[in-house]
């Protein structure tokens, strides 16, 4: 008895010296002694699993913004600041992307007159497209990605990839485009002055299906900036520098970014945080 008596005086000795270091309450140190991880530190656990589920599914390319937006999608409360400040402590990042091209005037084309001039809100479906080409690197050589773009939805409703720039690689993804949309009304086609779209044969495609051909300035990268921002998505979020073994596997990997998550799934700061076909739905 006189052991148990002289035990507990020292406990409670020793609870409050470290209650005179740490400045805090005996009741409040008893407290953190019987549950030491705080509610909110619980609930920060709980939300980093939903955001590593995010990340992970974005395949490292969402930041704090489009992982919230997901979060708020799935019913959570939680803001976008500490989304942000989870993600900084746990130092979960979105893959960098590139630098922003240089700006260049530019002459305008003799061909197409340039229809566009940077407008790239439009108020409705299928008014104007935007297309231009990229390239791929692989062991096989190189595989050339064409892409047609409507500037309503930033969808992705053609494409194309060859193996070499011959015209059919821009004329297939156009001819994409018109299969799947089936436009009611003439639409407004933009590009660079690349050789493919200053052919005779994509002109005569336009003419022949109520397509207007519009072109950019001559180097000019910023009048078809939809465009070129899809490629830089794509480049950073995707194909990171990569070089594929086969062209196959390209292919593969640039199908899966587009139809699978860029038009179904990727959000759309333009678009208020949506996929482009989520926008689609909403606006039809």
């Amino acid at each position: 008895m006189k052991y148990r008596f002289i035990n507990e005086h020292r406990h409670e000795f020793r609870v409050a010296t470290m209650c005179r270091v740490l400045r805090v309450a005996r009741a409040g140190f008893y407290a953190w002694l019987h549950k030491p991880i705080s509610d909110r530190a619980i609930e920060d656990q709980r939300l980093l699993g939903l955001i590593c589920d995010s990340y992970t599914a974005s395949s490292g390319v969402y930041g704090a913004l489009r992982v919230f937006g997901d979060l708020r999608e799935a019913g959570e409360s939680c803001g976008k600041h500490r989304v942000a400040k989870i993600m900084r402590a746990n130092k979960i990042k979105a893959v960098r992307g590139y630098k922003s091209p240089r700006r260049i005037a530019g002459r305008p084309s003799i061909i197409a007159p340039n229809r566009l001039n940077r407008q790239f809100t439009v108020d409705a479906p299928d008014r104007v497209w935007v297309t231009d080409i990229t390239y791929l690197r692989t062991w096989q050589g190189w595989l050339y990605l064409a892409v047609v773009i409507d500037l309503h939805s930033r969808k992705v409703v053609g494409w194309s990839m060859k193996p070499s720039l011959a015209r059919e690689l821009v004329l297939d993804a156009l001819l994409m485009a018109l299969w799947r949309r089936k436009p009611s009304q003439s639409v407004i086609v933009h590009s660079d002055q690349g050789t493919q779209y200053g052919s005779d044969d994509w002109q005569r495609f336009c003419h022949s299906h109520q397509l207007q051909p519009s072109m950019s300035r001559r180097g000019n990268c910023w009048d078809n900036a939809v465009a070129e921002s899809f490629f830089s998505s794509l480049k950073k979020e995707r194909i990171q520098k990569r070089i594929y073994k086969t062209r196959d596997l390209a292919r593969a990997d640039v199908f899966d970014y587009i139809e699978v998550f860029y038009n179904r799934n990727r959000r759309h700061s333009h678009l208020g945080g949506v996929s482009p076909e989520a926008f689609e739905r909403a606006s039809a």
